[in-house]
């Protein structure tokens, strides 16, 4: 009953989000945008997201190694099906994913494991924020786009900014920390202070076995390649819809992305990417990706070629992440339903919660 309440709400925040993005969309232009599109773009493309999968494995890995070195195999089973379960499970329950994954194939703890996340999160959290602030003062015109998005990276980076500041105050305090979680905590749930406050001082232990420095330094170099590819793969993709294959006469608006745009637009998308919605992000990531376009292009583009791209940009990760997912899931012998299904006993009781 739980999971049919939470997919019937993820789908309600889909289909608000997929009305607001296409309820001005030229449908006749947007088809012809989709026809005229030279797909051979995708080739590279799709070599830009499996780099960033390499990366973004590499750098979780980076963090591991306070705790064990992980070899690479074993590290890329659980971030490939980690991701793709991350991607086609509502409300982010896939989150949980690779720690549970990783436990599997190593002496790590689940609880250990998803500290690591956590940080992921924070750091990509803040990187965002920090850069899409610098790239917005290069924007010159201060229109309410403009202005929303701004309050957006302010938004990213108090999140993220607070999160971080939370887990440093409780390496310094760590028992204060503890008990200041189950005074506020207990005055709204007294049930689940107790269990808040073990999550806590769980992942306050386990950022003490953070890795060396070279293994840190490593972390924000992955980390900075991989936002770096990100960029440059959605810039590359936009070559496709210049509408240079359309028929003399077609109605194609063509659109292009510099590397600079590209960011911004990164930046909006991941903004946007925070809303829990249906599996797959499908809604939140074409709404956040023309609110990103609507800064540079004009909505007749945007509402044509613009989410057009968008779609083909959502359907190339969801088909990327989910190819990868499945075939390392044959590889190694697991079903899906068995792992989602020990996913939602562990988030309902309490996932992060230390374990063997």
């Amino acid at each position: 009953m739980k999971r049919a309440v939470k997919l019937l709400a993820s789908l309600l925040v889909t289909f608000l989000f997929m009305w607001w993005a296409f309820r001005d969309t030229d449908w006749a232009t947007q088809v012809a945008s989709l026809k005229a599109a030279n797909y051979a773009w995708l080739v590279p493309y799709f070599g830009c997201l499996l780099v960033i999968h390499v990366f973004r494995t590499l750098r979780w890995g980076c963090l591991l190694s306070g705790l064990e070195k992980v070899p690479f195999r074993k590290l890329n089973e659980a971030s490939g099906i980690g991701f793709m379960m991350l991607l086609v499970l509502p409300f982010r329950l896939g989150e949980f994913a690779r720690p549970f994954l990783i436990a599997q194939r190593s002496s790590i703890r689940r609880s250990a494991a998803m500290t690591s996340v956590v940080l992921e999160r924070i750091t990509d959290g803040l990187f965002v924020a920090v850069m899409m602030r610098a790239l917005l003062f290069f924007v010159p015109t201060e229109t309410p786009e403009v202005r929303y998005v701004k309050w957006g990276a302010w938004l990213l980076f108090g999140v993220f900014g607070g999160g971080l500041a939370f887990l440093l105050f409780g390496l310094w305090q760590q028992e204060r920390t503890v008990r200041l979680v189950r005074a506020t905590v207990g005055r709204f749930a007294p049930g689940v202070a107790h269990k808040v406050a073990d999550v806590v001082d769980t992942f306050v232990g386990a950022m003490r076995q953070l890795p060396n420095r070279t293994q840190m330094a490593l972390f924000f170099v992955y980390t900075a390649l991989y936002w770096g590819v990100n960029g440059f793969g959605m810039a590359l993709l936009a070559n496709a819809f210049d509408c240079s294959g359309a028929a003399v006469g077609t109605a194609c608006q063509p659109m292009t992305l510099s590397y600079f745009q590209a960011y911004v637009v990164l930046g909006v998308l991941v903004v946007g990417l925070m809303i829990p919605a249906a599996p797959g992000m499908m809604g939140t990531f074409q709404a956040a990706t023309k609110v990103g376009l609507g800064l540079f292009m004009p909505a007749a583009v945007v509402n044509a070629s613009g989410l057009a791209y968008a779609n083909v940009m959502w359907l190339s990760q969801t088909v990327q992440q989910v190819v990868l997912g499945l075939i390392l899931l044959s590889v190694g012998h697991m079903s899906f339903k068995d792992i989602a299904g020990k996913l939602d006993d562990d988030k309902e009781g309490g996932a992060a919660a230390p374990s063997a």
